[in-house]
């Protein structure tokens, strides 16, 4: 079966239009919102413009989006810093707005849900040998993106 190809948007005005509902909807990166004024078949000069519209009207702000992802990531998905920065990259989120949101993030938070997960995940491994179940709970938890000497530290001051 055949799919409807999608219908191009030629006038400015109607995709600003639905670029305002669509940044509305939820926070959005400015990369987020390009790739999609150039699904729709916009112009390079009519998207640019059109985002320096979004950013003045206020649809469109980095660090809010920034943070915002850092904050639903940590909450939600209890990911590590290292892998929020890297979906943060991956967004074209300069680095300074990187490290800025980064700090949103409590470090006793932080700590308690390292040590959540891992004793999830270690109620989870039927392995017996003390040796390969810390080496799996390590590559587990550097998986959720956390920093290696962190996971390391909970690992010795707890009996996973």
């Amino acid at each position: 079966m055949d799919t409807p190809k999608k219908q191009k948007i030629t006038d400015e005005k109607i995709a600003l239009a639905k670029a305002e509902h669509y940044c509305a909807y939820q926070e959005r990166s400015q990369q987020e919102v390009r790739d999609k004024l150039y699904e729709w078949g916009l112009w390079p000069a009519a998207v640019e413009n059109i985002i320096s519209q979004l950013i003045i009207a206020g649809f469109l702000n980095e660090e809010r989006f920034a943070k915002a992802y850092v904050t639903g990531k940590f909450r939600q998905k209890a990911w590590g810093k290292n892998k929020i920065k890297q979906g943060l990259k991956f967004k074209k989120v300069p680095d300074v707005l990187i490290k800025k949101a980064l700090l949103i993030i409590d470090g006793d938070a932080y700590l308690n849900t390292l040590q959540h997960i891992l004793e999830k995940k270690a109620d989870l491994l039927s392995e017996k040998d003390a040796y390969k179940r810390r080496y799996k709970l390590q590559q587990y938890a550097m998986g959720r993106g956390y920093e290696s000497d962190m996971i390391s530290d909970v690992l010795k001051n707890s009996d996973l």
